[in-house]
């Protein structure tokens, strides 16, 4: 067995679990789970339709490179989205079944685990894949701190020391990030742009939340964006993911891609060829229509402004929370432990939310997750509202 599957952490789902061991919540409470970014929106008619026609493309195999029209849309909504040049939508786009089977293959593909000293830099708090992809490649983590001072959740890349820099081959950002909702900005993207001239390393941008933010106006920067706007057009070194799980509310469909750097995707195509991840062709279709409608994404915004418009205020007078730059979660400091208040809070008032302690790693002396909940306003805006209520019951007794 790879003898690094042992250093892998339990889920954090996982840890929520035996937290709430022995707990009997009360019955006449019907339970809102607000602990998992499941978008529960309806996925809109119309790509249920596109993916009900090409039912028929299930009798072959799809290629791992995917079709031509799915990956021209994807080019076609990037071009349109961040105000791209021409992408080529035939080296610089890759379909993928989803940015979490993404991002932990890009690391096995991009990694020299042989290398001493071998580093990956990740945000902290983080989406767990980051650990587990760097574990699993051979390499190891670095924790960047993304605590309420100085840049409020945002990275301090000058707090790395440049001893640790000479050894990372990969830095994953979250932009919008999970949990905070931090959107990097301009200069932020340009300093870590700079660094990976410097020590040579990629970058994988996470950007799976990209499409859910509150100003139709201003929209978050992406690192393709950025890297355009700062004479990169090249993409070097730089490649993002997506997804349609948020954008669409289609998770089951496992639908995303990655775009960049046309040389680290050469490479990344190659493995994956290997690595047997084609998306079904049937996929493939109702990706197309999903990517080509703004429609339905306009209306999901709305909805999801609908609840941090109401949601936020309501709770901010008991708990220390704000509306973050993009993203569907609350980031809300607790005023007692976490794992307290989030056990507390599942026995008395049956609302489930997950302890920001198991979204990051002690570095640096503290962990950045310690006394806060990460509140995902996936359902419905009637059901929300219900579990915001009842947690300003519970902040009451508290």
């Amino acid at each position: 067995m790879n003898p690094n599957l042992s250093r892998l952490q339990p889920y954090p789902f996982e840890k929520l679990r035996a937290l709430f061991q022995g707990i009997a919540p009360p019955t006449g409470l019907k339970p809102i789970r607000l602990s998992i970014g499941e978008p529960q929106h309806p996925t809109p008619t119309f790509i249920l339709q596109a993916l009900a026609d090409n039912l028929g493309g299930l009798a072959t195999y799809p290629t791992t490179q995917g079709s031509d029209a799915l990956r021209e849309a994807i080019a076609g909504w990037l071009m349109r989205r961040y105000g791209l040049p021409a992408m080529d939508a035939g080296t610089q786009v890759l379909p993928v079944n989803g940015s979490r089977e993404a991002l932990f293959a890009f690391a096995q593909c991009v990694l020299d685990g042989s290398r001493p000293g071998a580093k990956v830099l990740s945000p902290n708090p983080f989406y767990q894949i980051y650990e587990g992809a760097a574990l699993l490649a051979g390499a190891e983590p670095v924790f960047l701190n993304n605590t309420a001072g100085g840049e409020r959740f945002g990275p301090n890349f000058d707090s790395v020391p440049e001893s640790v820099w000479r050894d990372v081959q990969l830095v994953f950002v979250c932009s919008p990030g999970n949990p905070t909702g931090r959107v990097l900005s301009l200069d932020e993207w340009g300093d870590l742009f700079e660094r990976a001239d410097r020590y040579g390393f990629a970058i994988a941008a996470d950007e799976c939340y990209s499409e859910i933010y509150f100003d139709e106006h201003n929209p978050p920067l992406g690192a393709l964006q950025a890297a355009h706007r700062l004479g990169r057009s090249d993409f070097g070194n730089i490649v993002m993911f997506s997804s349609l799980s948020k954008r669409s509310n289609v998770p089951g469909m496992r639908s995303g891609f990655v775009a960049g750097d046309a040389k680290l995707l050469k490479n990344f195509l190659r493995y994956r060829t290997y690595h047997g991840c084609a998306m079904s062709p049937a996929v493939q279709a109702a990706s197309v229509a999903a990517w080509s409608d703004e429609a339905h994404v306009l209306e999901n915004r709305r909805l999801y402004r609908e609840k941090f418009d109401r949601i936020t205020p309501l709770l901010a007078p008991w708990l220390e929370v704000e509306r973050p730059d993009a993203g569907f979660y609350l980031w809300a400091r607790t005023p007692i432990a976490d794992t307290e208040f989030a056990r507390r809070l599942q026995a008395e008032y049956n609302v489930t939310v997950l302890p920001g302690s198991f979204l990051a790693r002690e570095a640096a002396g503290i962990n950045p997750g310690e006394n806060y909940v990460r509140i995902a306003l996936v359902a419905e805006p009637g059901e929300c509202l219900e579990a915001a209520e009842r947690i300003v019951a519970f902040c009451q007794k508290l």
